[in-house]
């Protein structure tokens, strides 16, 4: 009598295989990568050791670049040179140390590697390696430099210090700006202090029955003599403009750059032209206006029958009135008015 055959076995597919745990099999693999750590323990730590080397070197060559520069310019140059030489050191110390643990590992595919790494990297921290390529660029090239005073959109103030990622600015009112280079390398920044002078300027307006000639006169005197205003160039003063109630003056003189000197040279300059122009008895003339009342004009005062300003043209015009009088029969009748017509 025939054995009935097993359902589950009749329908498994003929390329199926049986896959067996065996302990046995995981313990001897285990035990084989711990041999090959154990194996590659001494280059590790040889590996380790080098790399450390090369980190001391790289740090004691950086250290080398700072001492051997003197000055504000060497200095930043020294900065950029130490930080790059110290990259490459570091760079070469790492393939060393991945050669001495991976010896079957070339030089060539180990480079590719790091390659397509940096690009990644690269893309990840594009932010960070601009501003680090524009702090090197601004280091080397020294458009301003620590100390200096600059302008930069709606900041101004002192340079503090110029890192690879940001350039430190300090305020006039005593706060800090951190201004990543990637932006300060890219767009217009003003250095108040690149040279060793500074022009500043200022317009004043006297009357046209004033002497202009002698006007000119007292304002450069006076300018010259003001302390902190530079002999060379000489102080001018400039006429700009005849306005409408003033003859314009410009005055414009000479001092060193930075912003303290400006400012107070600039107060005692206005303060000195304002007490000379009084004591000399020149008016600094305020803004004036002609209103034209045709209604007070006498008879005598041209053709009414032609168009004038604002006066109705025609054979029977108007016939011009006396102010004072019309405002006396005004206050009159209103005197005589009932409160109510008053209101």
């Amino acid at each position: 009598m025939p054995f009935p055959q097993d359902s589950t076995a009749s329908t498994l597919p003929p390329e199926a295989t049986v896959v067996s745990a065996d302990p046995g099999l995981i313990l001897a693999k285990v035990d084989d990568m711990i041999d090959g750590f154990l194996r590659m323990l001494p280059n590790i730590a040889l590996a380790i050791v080098v790399f450390v080397v090369f980190l001391f070197l790289a740090r004691l060559v950086r250290s080398g670049f700072r001492k051997a520069s003197h000055g504000r310019h060497g200095a930043n140059v020294a900065l950029v040179l130490g930080r790059l030489v110290q990259i490459a050191v570091l760079f070469a110390g790492l393939l060393v140390s991945v050669g001495i643990v991976f010896p079957s590992v070339g030089g060539a595919e180990l480079i590719s590697l790091l390659g397509i790494g940096s690009v990644a990297i690269g893309f990840a921290f594009r932010d960070i390696a601009q501003n680090f390529l524009a702090g090197i660029l601004i280091l080397l090239r020294q458009p301003f430099r620590v100390g200096d005073q600059i302008v930069y959109k709606d900041f101004e103030g002192t340079v503090e210090n110029i890192e690879t990622r940001a350039t430190y600015v300090k305020t006039y009112d005593g706060t800090r700006v951190i201004i990543p280079n990637g932006e300060i390398y890219t767009n217009a920044v003003r250095v108040n202090t690149a040279f060793d002078k500074r022009r500043s300027e200022y317009v004043v307006g006297i009357g046209y029955g004033d002497d202009l000639l002698r006007a000119q006169q007292i304002l450069l005197e006076t300018t010259r003599g003001v302390e902190g205003v530079l002999e060379e160039p000489a102080p001018e003063a400039l006429t700009v403009n005849l306005g409408e109630s003033t003859i314009d003056i410009k005055v414009r003189w000479w001092t060193k750059p930075d912003r303290l000197s400006v400012v107070t040279v600039s107060s005692s300059v206005l303060t000195a032209i304002k007490l000379a122009l009084d004591e000399a008895g020149i008016d600094m003339a305020f803004p004036t206006q002609v209103v034209l009342f045709h209604d007070q004009t006498e008879a005598t005062d041209g053709d009414r029958t032609r168009q004038r300003e604002g006066w109705p043209a025609g054979k029977n015009p108007p016939k011009p009135g006396n102010l004072a009088r019309a405002l006396a029969q005004r206050n009159g009748q209103q005197a005589d008015a009932p409160p109510e017509a008053q209101a």
